[in-house]
């Protein structure tokens, strides 16, 4: 019988965010967000080890304060994939997951949802998550990556932009401020990708090597430079939404939706 693939989640935590610098270690309810990150990724079935990738001696010094492993990387990683690809290389596994460092809600079983078809198809080399999009403001953010895929559920293309664009519907250039110009009672108008990533060990490797691509550039979203090398990311569809924190004003939804649920 063949052998279940060994799955690793690597977080990727930087302690200097332009944004919010320390993010890793801010507090939520007593614990720091890295910690609430990791025991999420450590409850999704099909991981078997949760490791965090950082530069920051203070953040390696947390992690294994509360029984976590941490390694040390290059502070010279451009992107965060590169950095789980320079802690990947040398481990053991066949699959990496790429959980980011700023979800602390992430639900496990959207970590176990986008891992299936990699589990049951090895031809599958990334997968990835998408959510439907309901919600007109969400279509016309920029800070919002939509996807479109196709039959097969493979990624044709992410963007910012509002893809696909329904022309027919939509108020000539996008959308208006103050309201009225989209139906609220539209099921879906799109799908938002989800920040989350499995990869087969071997083709992480080969895609931290490749040079960033002319799509990639332009859109600032790194998965393009996987498709612009013909490469099919799968793309599973969840229900379950996860908030991600870019400032520390983003801490009070967490709180929310913590408060919400317990």
């Amino acid at each position: 019988m063949p052998t279940e693939p060994k799955v690793i989640a690597i977080i990727p935590a930087r302690w200097a965010s332009s944004r919010f610098p320390g993010k890793p270690l801010a507090e939520i309810r007593g614990k720091p967000m890295i910690q609430w990150v990791v025991e999420q990724a450590g409850k999704a079935r099909s991981v078997s080890q949760v490791i965090v990738a950082t530069d920051d001696e203070r953040i390696v010094k947390t992690v294994n304060h509360f029984g976590g492993t941490a390694v040390m990387t290059s502070e010279n990683h451009i992107s965060g994939t590169d950095r789980i690809a320079e802690v990947a290389e040398k481990l053991d596994c066949d699959i990496v997951v790429n959980v980011q460092g700023d979800e602390p809600l992430i639900p496990p079983e959207n970590i176990d949802l986008m891992l299936s078809p990699m589990l049951s198809e090895e031809a599958v080399l990334v997968s990835t998550l998408m959510m439907r999009i309901k919600i007109a403001e969400e279509m016309f953010d920029p800070n919002i990556t939509k996807v479109v895929v196709d039959r097969q559920g493979n990624a044709l293309y992410f963007s910012r932009a509002p893809i696909p664009y329904n022309r027919d519907e939509w108020p000539q250039g996008g959308l208006k401020k103050e309201g009225g110009d989209f139906p609220q009672d539209t099921s879906i108008m799109g799908y938002k990708h989800m920040g989350l990533y499995a990869y087969r060990k071997s083709f992480l490797m080969e895609f931290s090597r490749l040079n960033p691509s002319k799509l990639e550039t332009l859109e600032k979203l790194e998965q393009l430079r996987i498709l612009e090398n013909g490469i099919s990311i799968r793309v599973v569809e969840t229900d379950k939404n996860s908030i991600g924190v870019d400032r520390k004003e983003d801490l009070a939804a967490v709180e929310k939706m913590l408060s919400d649920t317990h």
